[in-house]
């Protein structure tokens, strides 16, 4: 008590002391006694420094309640050993008497605040900051969690406030920039991402990643159609000025270059709905040259291996995403249904979000490896393990998946379409593709050779879907709505298709459409509504659903499910046809544009595929108005929707290629 009293902040602090185990009446008669003893035998006034609760007669939630607030434990000789037992005090710091004295309660504010990030309680960390903020100037640190607070909980304005005002404190702090660049980017707040991206190169001239922001940043979102033109214009240029720009005669820029092109990927500049083989193959010819002038041992061509009698094909699988994730999910029937008598499976999973689909990716692989966020060890596995064919499922999702896949680590490599658009790079041989899905003049739009495989390509595992355990009230959904459900990305809406939703409101009076994730879209909505003199809060839901089961159910109570132009649903409409959900689509110009196309014509249900945006209303419409003809369709899905998972024809198909391949080269090197 002597200890506490006399520290310099004790008037700021609380003094809490569990008497759980000790009667109340005792407890207070004995702090009484310490404390009398302290202001006459010692001379010191009790007053003026921390207040003291005696703390007992809690229910378990109660004490985590309050330990959850604590800033330190003091620890004791005799401690309630039972109590402790009962409360999560890892991450709590804890001091003895003599280190208490040494200890500034400000250090103790940003222990707690940090405690309390880690948990993931924005509003209590925000709390303990700003307690920082009003007597010193934060650290760098602070700022940068600040702002994830404030993210976390939708305040976009007070991230990016908080993020600036970190910058000016700490105007060469990388991922401050980072941050807020990447940040307004995902808000729509294009301009302001840009200006960011400009100061942000010019704070920090070196750092190649801002140098690609500076030039390549695209919106995620498009507010009117001829942004599209205007960015891919300035993308192009931006694309030009980087090549010429990127200098890799020093180890520093080659070092810098590397960390830059690992940070983040041209993405977006596949949802403009054009043909991206020239684009694709400048960036991908920059990404090669950047890993081949830090990793020159990795670039040269490699001799296949020969098979010796008995001898297995040796196939790699690389990916980021081996876990539940919609652009590699498909890629276990491959493995399942794999000829084990043929072929040996190793999969090199470089993520670390480990679940159950990890764990099936490892039962079907003779040789599994998780290497997260180690590019250089992943690559030394995948070397030493002599592959004859790697496959990456997905190139341009991730930056380091693309580096990877600009070196050379096998003598054949592949790519497949779980991000379905050509890689441009010169180190990729073929992408495995669907003859569903791919037009006429498909090559057109690769700069890999094209493969197309039987069907869609892909042997799909079939979704468990539950009954439906839940009504539209438990979402709020009218009953008597026609609910058409709209749930791709928000970047796979394009403006100029955005009459499509009132067309059909005019037509159908009990129209809703159930967004899941369009809240970027409202002010679009907005317009496109207004302009028929509608509004579009009558007729547009936004949804956020928490759980996996409640996305299932979602689809199960809605009516029709709107699949979107250019780039179509894929695991979304997989779902919703294993739901006997009636789609709508429309294929476009390319394979990306094509999947729920495919899906429907795989299992023979192709009567609500429109050949236009004017036909597509109709379909639209008339299952809006025909719950019998809907029904139909329904019953149709339903009947034959088995057809289209667990496909063994794609994967004997795509076998028979890979032993094609791997007997021409051996013969070509013999």
């Amino acid at each position: 008590m002597k200890s506490i009293i006399n520290h310099p902040d004790s008037y700021q602090m609380n003094l809490f002391i569990a008497v759980s185990s000790t009667n109340k009446d005792d407890a207070n008669l004995i702090l009484s006694s310490v404390v009398m003893n302290l202001l006459i035998i010692e001379n010191i006034d009790v007053t003026t420094g921390c207040e003291i609760f005696l703390i007992g007669d809690l229910d378990i939630r109660e004490w985590k309640y309050l330990f959850s607030h604590v800033h330190t434990q003091i620890i004791l000789k005799n401690e309630d050993i039972k109590l402790l037992s009962y409360l999560s005090m890892e991450n709590l710091a804890k001091n003895t008497i003599e280190s208490f004295a040494n200890i500034k309660i400000k250090q103790l504010i940003y222990d707690l605040g940090n405690r309390l990030f880690k948990q993931g309680r924005w509003q209590e960390t925000i709390n303990q900051y700003q307690k920082l903020l009003e007597t010193q100037q934060g650290t760098l640190e602070i700022y940068w969690h600040l702002s994830e607070c404030y993210r976390q909980l939708n305040l976009l304005d007070e991230a990016f406030s908080t993020l600036q005002e970190g910058i000016k404190l700490y105007p060469t702090a990388g991922n401050l920039h980072f941050s807020l660049i990447m940040n307004l980017q995902q808000a729509g707040r294009i301009q302001e991402a840009i200006s960011s991206a400009l100061v942000a190169s010019n704070e920090l001239p070196d750092d190649y990643t801002f140098k690609i922001y500076k030039h390549l940043i695209v919106p995620i979102i498009y507010d009117k159609q001829d942004e599209i033109s205007f960015y891919r214009e300035r993308f192009t240029k931006g694309l030009q000025d980087l090549i010429q720009e990127t200098s890799l005669n020093t180890d520093t820029e080659k070092k810098y270059a590397l960390a830059g092109i690992g940070s983040l990927t041209n993405f977006y500049i596949s949802y403009q709905a054009q043909n991206d083989i020239e684009l694709q193959r400048q960036y991908g010819k920059l990404v090669h040259d950047i890993m081949a002038a830090n990793y020159p041992h990795w670039v040269t061509p490699i001799s296949m291996s020969p098979l010796k009698p008995g001898n297995k094909i040796r196939i790699g699988y690389v990916s980021n995403y081996l876990h539940s994730y919609s652009g590699t999910l498909w890629l276990t029937g491959w493995l399942r249904q794999c000829d084990r008598d043929s072929f040996e499976i190793y999969c090199y999973y470089t993520g670390n979000s480990p679940d159950l689909i990890t764990q099936e990716f490892q039962n079907h692989s003779d040789a599994f490896y998780h290497i997260p966020h180690n590019l250089e060890a992943a690559c030394q596995q995948i070397i030493a393990d002599q592959l004859h064919i790697l496959v990456y499922p997905e190139i341009g999702m991730d930056p380091p998946t693309m580096q990877i896949a600009g070196l050379r680590l096998a003598p054949i490599q592949c790519t497949a379409w779980g991000h379905p658009v050509t890689t441009g790079l010169p180190t990729i041989d073929y992408f495995l593709s669907s003859e569903l899905m791919e037009p006429e003049n498909a090559q057109e739009h690769y700069s890999e050779k094209l493969i197309r495989l039987p069907k869609i390509g892909v042997s799909y595992p079939k979704p468990y879907i539950p009954p439906v355990i839940k009504t539209r009230s438990d979402y709020q959904l009218p009953e008597d709505a026609v609910i058409y459900l709209c749930c791709q990305a928000p970047f796979k809406y394009l403006p100029q298709y955005d009459f499509i939703f009132p067309e059909i409101a005019r037509r159908v009076p009990q129209a809703k459409f159930l967004f899941l994730r369009g809240t970027l879209l409202r002010e679009r909505l907005n317009r496109a509504f207004t302009a028929v003199r509608l509004k579009y809060e009558d007729y547009c839901l936004f949804l956020t659903i928490p759980e996996r089961l409640d996305y299932l159910m979602i689809n199960l109570l809605s009516d029709v499910y709107l699949d979107t132009f250019t780039w179509s649903g894929g695991n979304t409409s997989l779902e919703a046809i294993a739901c006997h959900l009636p789609i709508v689509t429309c294929p476009g110009e390319f394979m990306r544009g094509r999947h729920t196309y495919s899906f429907l014509k795989m299992i023979g249900v192709t009567d609500t595929i429109a050949q236009n945006e004017a036909e597509y209303i109709e379909i639209a419409v008339k299952l809006g108005l025909d719950s019998a003809w809907r029904n139909s369709i329904a019953e149709k899905i339903k009947e034959r929707h088995n057809l289209l998972f667990d496909d063994k024809d794609c994967v004997e198909g795509l076998e028979a290629f890979y032993k094609q391949l791997v007997e021409e080269s051996l013969r070509k090197s013999s």
